[in-house]
């Protein structure tokens, strides 16, 4: 099966894969990236017969589309995972809570149910885009996505939600609601074992806050968080959403940001080993800098990290501080910079920071990629 997605982040970061609500394509989570990308590799996908993605014929199942997840992370050589479906995308969720725990750390199941809708609404939405098209429920749609207050403020962004919906592939959204249609895992919840964040709106007609409180009782390990919005709460909320994304999957703290993000950049063995030398002498200073430098200012979503690894490396050839050239070249390739940029950040510095500091920067380079086993050409 041909799945269509993309994947962004630097290559030392944790994974978190984020799975679209039905008659939606990956798009419908690109407000969030930014606020994320400090923190995770993002792999969004295009659910089966959605978007880019390949088209099935047949009947379609939530174990159909959750293997398609496990799937691509094989392909891509991902052996775990973060989680976050929302509405079809949590009904995979659960699925794979149940059936692949070990593959994720934590699952977010937002605006979801362990049982959407009944039979009847099911067939009769199947039978009315097979004889009249997708058009014909747009307009509806949109009101049950967004609240009126959004709908009238935002109308840009709607209309482009619009269009995503009305892109679909008539057999792919249909098999998209037969699968829907078909999922029941009332029975079945109680045995996730994976720690589970539940997300709705307070204004969802489609699941409701009592069927999320329904997965929340149920699933052992559960937190519920009710925000101010409709079924596409992430789309119509996206800040607001990041952050309760962040408070769950990483922690509500400077602190605990921060931590995260210094162990994807300077690596876990590194930070363990700062750590085990933390003593009543240095400990506000070990902890000002993991507040304030990576729980502030390596978050912010403005710059990647990628980029942030390039302007500290030229900033620190140009105070000639070798140890923490090394500390953040190590971190630089952590971030994705590749040789041939630390090269051109390198001779940069020789224009505007002078030779010899440029001549100390390259021995400290050679050192480096000596001690890593990085490989470059040889002239």
């Amino acid at each position: 099966m041909k799945t269509n997605y993309k994947i962004q982040g630097t290559p030392n970061s944790p994974v978190l894969i984020f799975s679209n609500s039905l008659g939606s394509e990956m798009m419908m989570w690109d407000e969030l990236v930014p606020y994320l990308l400090p923190y995770f590799r993002i792999l969004q996908y295009d659910t089966r017969g959605h978007g880019g993605s390949e088209v099935t014929t047949g009947k379609c199942t939530i174990e159909q589309l959750g293997e398609d997840v496990i799937d691509l992370m094989d392909d891509l050589k991902i052996e775990t995972a973060y989680f976050c479906g929302l509405s079809m995308g949590g009904l995979i969720g659960q699925w794979l809570g149940l059936n692949h725990p070990e593959r994720f750390e934590k699952l977010v199941l937002s605006n979801t149910g362990a049982k959407i809708g009944d039979d009847e609404r099911w067939n009769t939405r199947i039978d009315t885009v097979t004889k009249q098209g997708i058009q014909t429920i747009a307009n509806e749609t949109m009101e049950r996505w967004f609240t009126e207050d959004f709908r009238k403020q935002n109308s840009k962004r709607v209309t482009e939600i619009k269009a995503m919906f009305l892109r679909n592939n008539s057999t792919g959204y249909t098999n998209g609601c037969a699968a829907v249609r078909d999922a029941d895992f009332r029975g079945k919840v109680q045995n996730i074992s994976v720690e589970t964040l539940i997300i709705t709106g307070d204004e969802d007609p489609v699941t409701n806050v009592e069927q999320a409180e329904y997965l929340a009782n149920k699933i052992p390990f559960a937190h519920l968080k009710v925000l101010q919005a409709r079924h596409l709460a992430s789309t119509e909320i996206p800040k607001e959403y990041a952050q309760v994304l962040l408070d769950f999957l990483v922690g509500d703290t400077n602190y605990a940001r921060g931590m995260h993000v210094r162990r994807t950049v300077l690596g876990n063995a590194y930070v363990d080993k700062a750590n085990e030398k933390i003593n009543s002498f240095n400990t506000d200073f070990q902890s000002f800098i993991t507040n304030y430098a990576w729980g502030e200012i390596w978050t912010r979503p403005n710059l990647s990290k990628h980029n942030r690894s390039l302007v500290t490396l030229a900033m620190l050839i140009a105070l000639n501080r070798k140890a923490e050239f090394k500390l953040h070249l190590r971190a630089a390739i952590n971030n994705g910079v590749s040789v041939s940029e630390i090269k051109e950040v390198i001779l940069q510095s020789a224009v505007y920071c002078g030779v010899p500091a440029a001549n100390e920067a390259f021995a400290s380079a050679q050192e480096l990629f000596k001690e890593m086993g990085v490989v470059y050409e040889k002239t």
